[in-house]
């Protein structure tokens, strides 16, 4: 998956070409703030500050299909994981990810990495996709999977990305 294909909004509004994030391991995932998943956002930055120096970046996207459960709009959503869980991940505004207003990035995630049984819809909030950009090869992750559960995959895409980068 070509990460330059794409450009989504951050919470702030501002316009942000993913292209930045091609030379690195890219951990996208659907959020809400009232899911039974929630807490799922700590271990998430847990993460991204243990490895984001070696080239993790989290990329969350907020998702209100399922349950209606992110209702708030970009200020609340912001203030909200700042608060909570102090996320200093990237956090883009509020989108579908299923259905025809779905961006072009989560229509290929999923046809790229599909679910359960071939299927190309996301079921619940907190999937998480997995992209590791030397093996372009996307992995998917379900809602119960814990953010803790992906260090091991995590870590060695990332010993991939290091060892090509040292060989270049």
């Amino acid at each position: 998956m070509n990460l330059h294909d794409y450009e989504m909004h951050l919470l702030n509004g501002q316009l942000q070409s993913l292209d930045q994030y091609q030379n690195n391991v890219v951990l996208i995932v659907n959020t809400a703030s009232k899911c039974g998943f929630t807490d799922q956002y700590q271990g998430l930055e847990d993460l991204y500050r243990k490895y984001k120096d070696e080239g993790l970046v989290i990329l969350a996207f907020p998702c209100n299909q399922f349950g209606h459960q992110e209702p708030g709009n970009h200020k609340d959503i912001a203030l909200f994981c700042e608060k909570n869980y102090g996320v200093s991940f990237p956090v883009f505004e509020k989108i579908d990810v299923n259905g025809n207003n779905a961006p072009r990035l989560f229509q290929d995630l999923k046809k790229a990495a599909p679910g359960l049984l071939g299927s190309k819809r996301i079921k619940w909030n907190f999937t998480k996709f997995l992209i590791s950009p030397l093996q372009n090869k996307v992995e998917r992750y379900s809602p119960q999977t814990k953010p803790e559960d992906l260090e091991l995959d995590i870590r060695l895409a990332l010993k991939r990305l290091k060892k090509a980068k040292t060989a270049a």
